[in-house]
């Protein structure tokens, strides 16, 4: 079993932003900029493009003095690699693989912030905005991909279907 828990969560939360972001590569523009007919922040192109560049400031809180924090603004054609780039960033520093910031962190709007808050931050608020997506997706008459945990799970071989004593596959 792999007991490196808070790296799963990241590679299921990297997981799931590609397949949204994927999924809605095929959309038209109109469809991209279709007002949302649901409680969203708005439409899905402004709802990935929100939450691919809130993704690459938690990272910056995390590792980049205040100071020095760049803010991006990603074309919609480049969504899929600057999630890519910032998923692989917070992965690497959950692993210890690179160095973050001394706690506690410091956001722009001046609050100190512990890391914990702003992992968990990272984690819920693109599972709020993917589910919105997928709600416009289906207002839109578009299938939504399946990315929840157990997709995941099924995705990288970390569920599988058990075989019945007696049985054979």
């Amino acid at each position: 079993m792999n007991d490196d828990y808070l790296a799963q969560l990241f590679k299921h939360n990297n997981w799931a932003n590609h397949q949204i972001i994927r999924a809605c590569m095929t959309l038209t523009d109109e469809q991209l900029d279709a007002a949302p007919v649901s409680a969203t922040m708005g439409t899905i192109r402004e709802t990935l493009q929100h939450f691919v560049r809130s993704q690459h400031g938690y990272l910056s809180i995390l590792t980049v003095p205040v100071e020095e924090r760049v803010r991006i603004e990603p074309e919609f054609a480049e969504l899929e690699a600057a999630a890519a780039k910032s998923g692989a960033g917070l992965l690497a520093l959950i692993r210890g693989e690179t160095a973050g910031m001394p706690a506690p962190l410091k956001t722009r709007d001046g609050y100190a912030v512990e890391p914990s808050v702003v992992l968990n931050q990272v984690i819920n608020h693109a599972t709020e905005h993917r589910e919105q997506i997928k709600s416009m997706l289906t207002a839109l008459g578009a299938t939504p991909p399946d990315i929840d945990g157990w997709d995941f799970g099924l995705a990288v071989g970390a569920l599988r279907k058990l075989e019945v004593e007696g049985e054979r596959s």
